[in-house]
């Protein structure tokens, strides 16, 4: 298994679908000083491992490929975050009530036909499945099912509940399911709570000076 990182207990899971938590895999974007959570190769398939894109057996036969060609695998995790900061644009621009940069997009479609290039149909208990090809380019798994939960989510419905974290420091991604659309936070636990203190300090520092 994957020797786990500092990085790893920041993982979370808070945006609703499988790509934007894939985006929120860089933390505090607004900030001078943005956190990054995926140093390594190692950390990728520790994410994906939580991410429930890969099982036990797949993270131990990838992390074997990885330390056999660590060169592969570190360019494989620089492409992998630049198609992080790709679909946090797309995103982001779209949660925004913006229109996407075509430029982007067309970066997205070059990625999504590389991408589908890997995938197949695989028989299964009630008929057929999605699955992806095991070829050389393995190291390069833990992207595919991101690069379609992206695809998927540009063509649904759901694209419309599109958020941005409110907090002035977060910038994370997530869909807004609530009752009333109402959601604000990435999380009320952290972000909004934060939010919540500091207009309670605001507040009160202004009652104090009067």
């Amino acid at each position: 298994m994957p020797e786990r990182s500092e990085s790893v207990n920041a993982f979370e899971f808070l945006g609703g679908q499988l790509c934007l938590d894939f985006a929120n895999t860089l933390s505090d974007r607004p900030t001078a000083a943005p956190v990054e959570l995926l140093h390594t190769y190692e950390d990728l398939l520790i994410w994906s491992q939580q991410a429930n894109i890969l099982n036990d057996g797949e993270t131990v036969r990838i992390q074997v490929l990885a330390e056999d060609q660590p060169a592969r695998a570190a360019n494989w995790l620089v492409s992998i975050k630049q198609v992080r900061e790709l679909l946090y644009r797309i995103f982001s621009t779209l949660a925004s009530g913006e229109t996407a940069q075509t430029e982007d997009m067309h970066q997205f479609n070059q990625i999504l036909a590389q991408t589908m290039a890997h995938a197949c149909l695989v028989s299964s208990e009630t008929g057929f499945t999605w699955d992806w090809t095991a070829d050389q380019d393995r190291l390069g798994y833990p992207l595919w099912p991101i690069v379609r939960s992206a695809a998927n989510l540009l063509t649904s419905p759901e694209l419309s509940k599109m958020r941005i974290c409110a907090s002035d420091d977060c910038g994370w991604l997530f869909l807004d399911t609530s009752k009333n659309h109402s959601r604000r936070w990435c999380d009320m636990k952290s972000c909004g709570n934060r939010a919540k203190a500091r207009r309670h300090y605001g507040r009160k520092k202004g009652a104090d000076g009067e």
